[in-house]
């Protein structure tokens, strides 16, 4: 129930900061909603594609095409208080990371998958929707830019799974692997914790800045 219910705050979430971002690009209200709509629902529908598990999350729960395009509509109406709760959206964005990460864990184990296979699908879940924003944004994914993302979804699907494995009951490893991996994105963020970057510049470039 508890998962549920962060699961709803979540797609909301992930949907009004993907309005915000449709607003940064001067998009139409149907723009708005289509991204709100990709940016929530985006992980767990390639995760359902990826893993052949029918029918797909939002086919299933038409209710959560509702609670996405009502977040979204309502963005529009108040997005001039919003910048001023720009923390309480990453931290809003944080539960969502790990929720999704959990929820494709969980599809992935009920349908009998590998180690390697729930995990991706954690990460997947977590993590798509967010690129598939910033591709449609013609922004450089979040994913990609050094952010502190990817890891933390994986640590939460490491942690989840293997728990459960040792024998731990899955509502105590739910709320474990929850507070771990919110715990880490949030320093991540407060602390401005980044991935290592690459830097390539080719020799002949270097040559021409002497």
């Amino acid at each position: 129930m508890l998962l549920h219910t962060l699961f709803v705050i979540a797609l909301a979430a992930e949907s009004m900061s993907a309005a915000l971002a449709a607003g940064r690009r001067n998009m139409d209200w149907f723009g708005v909603c289509v991204l709100g709509c990709v940016t929530a629902l985006g992980g767990g529908t390639a995760r359902d594609l990826l893993l052949g598990h029918y029918p797909l999350l939002w086919v299933d729960q038409p209710a959560y095409l509702l609670v996405t395009t009502a977040a979204a509509l309502f963005t529009i109406a108040v997005a001039r208080i919003m910048e001023r709760l720009k923390l309480i959206f990453l931290l809003l964005d944080a539960v969502g990371l790990v929720v999704f990460t959990i929820s494709g864990c969980m599809v992935a184990m009920e349908m009998g998958q590998p180690v390697l296979i729930v995990i991706v699908a954690g990460i997947i879940t977590g993590c798509v929707g967010g690129v598939l924003r910033d591709v449609l944004c013609n922004d450089v994914p979040l994913l990609f830019s050094g952010e502190l993302y990817a890891t933390v979804s994986a640590i939460t699907a490491c942690v989840f799974f293997f728990g459960i494995q040792a024998g731990f009951p899955v509502e105590l490893m739910t709320i474990a692997a929850m507070v771990l991996g919110f715990t880490l994105r949030t320093l991540a963020i407060v602390f401005k914790i980044e991935m290592p970057r690459f830097v390539y510049v080719p020799v002949r470039d270097q040559s021409s800045k002497r």
